[in-house]
């Protein structure tokens, strides 16, 4: 029983770091068939009762990362400010393209 204790705790660990709207960054997978290239970004959807952790990955995979096993991180804020900022370059160039129009 005691392992189970163990993966119990290390999902609500993983539920506790990751909740639904963390960006991630997967360093490393050890998924033999088909792994999502590593430095994939991607958003928590959410965590399971086993401790994956389900993004929407940028690049429009689905595959969950474990908790312990896989390598993933959360984006640092100043990469979460990188990301808006070019955001939003990219929707002020669709709004100055549009206007062209």
């Amino acid at each position: 029983m005691k392992w189970v204790d163990n993966g119990r705790r290390m999902a609500e660990r993983a539920k506790e770091l990751f909740p639904p709207g963390t960006r991630i960054q997967l360093i490393h997978m050890d998924d033999p068939y088909n792994p999502i290239p590593d430095g994939t970004r991607g958003t928590v959807k959410f965590v399971d009762d086993m401790g994956t952790v389900f993004p929407d990955w940028d690049n429009g995979r689905g595959l969950g990362v474990v908790y312990g096993e896989d390598s993933f991180r959360k984006l640092t804020p100043e990469e979460l400010l990188e990301e808006q900022q070019k955001e939003d370059i990219n929707q002020d160039t669709d709004m100055d393209m549009n206007m062209g129009k």
